[in-house]
């Protein structure tokens, strides 16, 4: 079996072939059963594999997240098929752990260290160009795997990261892209802040770049489906739309981003600091400062690949960012192609003059110069600009000097060779002045400018070019637009602490937050010692305190399950991994940074050793898989757990270890539909809802076995019409009736945009629109195509979704051994309604557009009508139900409603919904399954 491996990070490193590793979808096998008329229009949907699952767990505890994801698929070709898993991690996660499951085989990730030959025909590759694989900021993890015909297979991925506040928030993305619409949908976040939780919000889905995305039909608020809970200190985020609710979204699959916004309570000026178990982390966020005053120059590039949109944006983004420069601030406006044309040749103060002259001068930038760039040059003047500045200011004022510079290239004129750029940028800077870079487009050198901003106390975002750079460099700006402090040091006493992450910080932006981690000597302390010294405009600030470190440890997770049993070193510890995570952050940018072979190779070692001890994939680990072993049970909730428990090796983890090795049967699926109760199930029982009113009346149709009943009319209009058969059975011993009858097949026939069939019974579904699909219904499956999207949950439900607007679900009742008066049947919801006419008709469509209202039994007493009250036994009080201008005797039934959900109360019409349905039984028989002639309309008129 050939398993490839792939993940690209943004050191240029991609393990696995992508070459060999096939994009989704684009395998030549075939799904569903080959029947005389099977057509291409279906074929490229039967060479999908199919997937049955997609779920994300993530736990944050103080800012550091855990993150678990699951993905089930489906190989139901007549032939081998090869498999991608892929998915969207963010840029400053490591993944931690990887595991596949094909049939009841285990192939489980293993990190070791990069450069050993590995024997399970794992490749390794070069890529330089894996940044363009994924969406901004974010990576791609890749694996396939071919699956045997007929088999499923599993992947679950773990990785982990920390939160970084920007803006006054700290920010959970998680990629929910599916490629299709998926059987089974989750993403459960967990946020637990022992400071308090400040703000909570969940952003609309976040549309990716890349075409065929989608938004709900509501772009504000969190996505359809998403239910919050919180209180101070813990947060509940749960977003499991149904496929129906994904439909909506996107119809080919949801393509986008999750995202979650948080801030926490900050009281103690020095920052908030945690210890657990000999870890400690101090998190330092102060407010309420007066801003320091800023240096800055815009260094723009106007060579000719920037013409038209990108120089148009980024010129209306200056306009926007010139009238947010405060009165202290001091600018300078800088644009290069191969020449440098500098708008002063000195810094200017902030007035509404200055502002005025510098919007014109952009506004006149013109691209000149041919494609080259001289990036070299034009950093050397922006620095020289401010160094001539500062050399001259008052030494008492203390201001931060930055330099904002945008480029869409690479250096083609002046000094071109990397390392030289850098160097003369290293030693002009002197670490006086802080290097913000935005690279626009493909094109651009963004190893270059990671480092320039690395190296010189800055930030670097890469704007893609479909993107809207105007409103990336607003954001970027506005991130440092704040300056509230400089020259920060953080010192602990070395007597109590050791291996401490970095301790100096140049600037503090408002709205952002340092984070220090490190270990204690002894864990017994009983008080760390901080001290904090910083600028802050013309005096300096220093805060000093003694932060009580009692005896802590966690005893339950966030979720409520109990850790695993031990002294505490052996629990998961979130503080520990966050150290670690920090300090293999800082050993890979130090080794970027290093020019110096020996301390480069110092530093990759201390890299590895740290990666390796803690399950992090970095440039200097590569992942393993090995296997194939024999899958265990409890195997897949262990990695559901693995999301708040950290990542310890799955296969070690799991529960119950005296279970004996082997494949372990899937229970199948048995969801809870949670829908309209206008709906038909059963012997046969009609429910259905008025929900302006809040009443539910039901009805029974006696029907004959072979009798075709129209359910839903809607042929004219929207071009639906749903038809179901009954089949007979005994009645029960003792029972009042002869017999009793079930639906056996529902056939939908939908009219537009082109005509297509579906015929469903307990055991298969038959897709027919010129093309031909024959689908189990003991499988689960997802198929569409034209606006028409069928989901089958094996051996419990079929949705069927047409246009986004009409949906129903029809319940598969199946029986294991059953009795003579028993028999295998359907029943069939209406979910979604909306995409019906007016003057849609049929048992169960004529009532889709009414409204009903009760009236006292001119004999009854008076009741509360609407909730009349439940009797011990038998039928409660009678009434008069008024609807589509009849009245019609009802009386208070109780009646199980098919979902299994609850017990429903409802008004019972007897007789055969004599006087409740338009016509009589005899006007909804239809000659044959698809029959679409109604000639009973609602308009017609009949004594009531």
């Amino acid at each position: 079996m050939l398993l490839l491996l792939g993940l690209c990070l943004g050191l240029s490193l991609c393990v696995g072939s992508q070459e060999e590793a096939r994009s989704w979808g684009h395998s030549s096998e075939q799904v569903g059963l080959r029947v005389p008329r099977q057509v291409r229009l279906l074929q490229r949907l039967k060479t999908k594999p199919l997937m049955t699952e997609f779920s994300v767990k993530s736990t944050i505890i103080s800012r550091y997240a855990f993150t678990t994801v699951s993905c089930k698929m489906l190989n139901r070709a007549s032939e081998d098929q090869e498999i991608e898993f892929q998915m969207q991690i963010p840029a400053a996660a490591f993944i931690t752990n990887f595991t596949m499951l094909i049939g009841d085989k285990v192939y489980q990730g293993e990190i070791t260290e990069r450069g050993k030959k590995n024997d399970d025909r794992v490749k390794e590759k070069r890529n330089k160009t894996t940044e363009e694989n994924g969406e901004k900021g974010t990576e791609i993890f890749r694996a396939s795997a071919v699956i045997p015909s007929k088999d499923k297979a599993a992947f679950f991925l773990s990785y982990e990261e920390l939160l970084q506040r920007r803006l006054g928030k700290h920010e959970h993305s998680i990629s929910v892209r599916p490629q299709q619409l998926a059987g089974r949908l989750s993403v459960d976040v967990n946020i637990l802040e022992s400071a308090g939780i400040a703000s909570l919000e969940v952003l609309p889905l976040h549309n990716s770049r890349h075409r065929g995305s989608g938004r709900g039909e509501d772009d504000s608020g969190p996505p359809p489906s998403t239910v919050i809970n919180q209180n101070e200190t813990f947060a509940h985020i749960l977003f499991k739309p149904s496929v129906v609710q994904q439909a909506k979204i996107a119809q080919n699959g949801i393509l986008g981003d999750f995202i979650i916004r948080y801030d926490v309570k900050r009281e103690q000026s020095i920052g908030d600091i945690q210890v657990l178990n000999g870890y400690f982390v101090h998190y330092f966020a102060p407010k309420d400062l007066p801003p320091l005053p800023k240096n800055v120059v815009f260094v723009l590039d106007s060579s000719a690949s920037m013409v038209g949109t990108k120089l148009r944006q980024t010129k209306d983004a200056l306009f926007t960012i010139l009238h947010d420069l405060r009165p202290q601030d001091r600018f300078s406006i800088i644009g290069f192609s191969n020449r440098i044309k500098v708008w002063k040749d000195h810094l200017i103060s902030v007035t509404p003059d200055s502002i005025r002259d510098g919007k014109v001068y952009i506004h006149h930038m013109s691209p000149t110069g041919g494609k080259g760039t001289d990036i070299n040059e034009a950093l050397q003047t922006a620095i020289r600009l401010l160094n001539k500045y500062m050399a001259h200011s008052d030494g008492g004022d203390r201001s931060v000097s930055l330099i904002i510079f945008l480029t869409d290239g690479k250096p083609t004129v002046g000094e071109t060779h990397t390392l030289k750029i850098l160097n003369n940028t290293r030693e002009a800077a002197r670490g006086q002045v802080c290097i913000f870079t935005i690279g626009i487009g493909t094109d651009v050198d963004f190893r270059l400018l990671e480092k320039l901003s690395l190296e010189n106390c800055g930030l670097t975002r890469r704007v893609h070019e479909e993107e809207d750079a105007g409103s990336q460099l607003i954001g970027f700006y506005d991130e440092i637009r704040t300056p509230l402090l400089s020259d920060i040091h953080i010192d602990y006493h070395p007597s109590s602490v050791v291996q401490a992450t970095k301790t100096l910080f140049p600037n503090y932006f408002n709205g952002s937050e340092i984070i220090i981690a490190g270990k204690l000597v002894d864990r017994k302390l009983d008080h760390l010692h901080v001290e904090v010294t910083a600028s802050n405009s013309k005096k300096f600030i220093i805060l000093k305190t003694d932060v009580p470190v009692g005896p802590q440890k966690v005893g339950k997770d966030v979720l409520g399950s109990p850790r695993p049993e031990g002294d505490g070193e052996g629990d998961p510890n979130h503080i520990e991994r966050l150290w670690s995570y920090l300090t293999t952050k800082e050993l890979l940018s130090s080794w970027l940074q290093s020019d110096d072979g020996p301390e480069k190779e110092r530093l990759r070692q201390r890299a590895q050793a740290l990666a390796m001890s803690y399950h992090f994939l970095t440039p200097f680990t590569s992942m393993k898989l090995k296997g194939p072993s024999p899958r265990t049970d409890g195997l897949e909730e262990a990695h559901g757990m693995s999301a708040a428990m950290g990542p310890e090796p799955v296969v070690q983890s799991v529960r119950g270890a005296g279970t004996q090795p082997g494949p372990s049967l899937e229970k199948p699926y048995q969801p809870r539909i949670k829908i309209s109760r206008t709906s038909v199930d059963g012997d046969p029982h009609f429910v259905v809802d008025f929900p302006l009113s809040r009443l539910t009346v039901c009805f029974n149709i006696d029907g004959e076995p072979g009798d075709i009943l129209r359910l839903v009319s809607d042929h004219m209009h929207s071009g639906v019409t749903v038809n179901g058969e009954l089949i007979g059975a005994p009645a029960p011993p003792n029972g009042h009736k002869k017999q009793r009858t079930y639906f056996r097949t529902i056939t939908i026939l939908i009219n537009k945009p082109e005509r297509s069939y579906l015929e469903v019974t307990p055991s298969r579904v038959i897709l027919d629109g010129g093309d031909r699909l024959v689908l189990p219904c003991n499988q689960s499956v997802v198929v569409g195509s034209r606006g028409l999207e069928v989901s089958v949950s094996a051996n419990a439900n079929v949705t069927v979704t047409i246009q986004g607007s009409i949906a129903f679900v029809i319940l598969i009742h199946l029986y294991k051994k059953p009795a003579p008066f028993q028999r295998h049947h359907l029943g069939f919801y209406i979910a979604n309604s909306e995409g019906l006419s007016a003057k849609c008709h049929g048992l169960l469509g004529q009532f889709l557009n009414q409204d009903a209202r009760l009236t006292e039994d001119d004999a009854g007493p008076s009741q509360n009508l609407t909730h009349p009250p439940l009797l011990q036994a038998g039928e409660g009080p009678e009434a008069v139900l008024t609807v589509k201008g009849h009245r019609v005797p009802v009386v208070w039934k109780q009646r199980k409603i098919y979902n299994g959900e609850e017990q429903i109360d409802c008004w019972f019409a007897r007789n055969n919904a004599a006087k409740l349905i338009d016509g009589e039984y005899k006007d909804y028989l239809a000659s044959h399954p698809f029959d679409t002639e109604m000639t009973l309309g609602r308009g017609m008129s009949r004594e009531p």
